[in-house]
């Protein structure tokens, strides 16, 4: 059993890891701005609110973790004031990490950030619909990648709610060929997995149906 805080938890992947976390008996907490919108999920698990962009608030909720998952991420579509959400994010979120010593977080990020995949185009597109979801999202990742913790970075193509099938792929550093789509819940299944194996420390990892 371990101790996890889930970060973006009232938002589709942030609600299967809940879910999922807690069948697997951890013990789950998560931490968000509005918890009346957990209502709806039929688990176990304990409530922290607060303001993910908080690096202090961030600090109090991660003490005696063993591990952070996170789905955080700007609501689409994407409002002007949440342009540099995930910079914002990922900056409190290290400082927090190191302020505390807890160094273990798997954090989901986004495909568009595959530069050498073709089919599908993940860069291209992103470049050409989504320039700003792109810039915020490299800008994140590159504090965890240089902040030295143990961070593993989960990078989906477009998102789906289909059911769990437990047979997605998985690439170190690229997205699994012709991956175009992957449900929100083996996203949850493999983070989940990877914070119990310590599985992909430092590292990029691509993950489709």
């Amino acid at each position: 059993m371990m101790k996890l805080l889930v970060l973006g938890a009232t938002g589709g992947i942030g609600r299967e890891i809940v879910r999922q976390a807690a069948e697997r008996n951890h013990e789950v907490t998560a931490f968000v701005r509005a918890p009346e919108r957990l209502k709806s999920i039929g688990a176990r698990f304990g409530v922290i609110q607060g303001d993910p962009l908080s690096s202090a608030e961030l600090a109090r909720a991660i003490e005696d973790q063993d591990a952070i998952l996170s789905g955080f991420g700007p609501r689409v579509p994407i409002a002007k004031t949440d342009s540099n959400l995930l910079h914002r994010f990922g900056v409190a979120l290290s400082e927090a990490m190191r302020k505390v010593g807890l160094r273990r977080a798997v954090i989901v990020s986004t495909a568009f950030l595959f530069k050498d995949s073709i089919l599908p185009p993940t860069n291209l597109v992103g470049r050409l619909f989504f320039p700003n979801m792109v810039a915020d999202a490299t800008e994140m990742e590159s504090f965890f990648q240089k902040s030295g913790l143990d961070w593993t970075l989960v990078r989906p193509p477009r998102l789906t709610n289909g059911r769990r099938r437990n047979r997605y792929r998985v690439r170190e550093g690229h997205l699994p060929g012709f991956g175009f789509t992957i449900s929100r819940a083996d996203v949850a299944a493999f983070m989940i997995r990877a914070a119990e194996n310590r599985a992909f420390i430092q590292k990029v990892v691509g993950i489709s149906n």
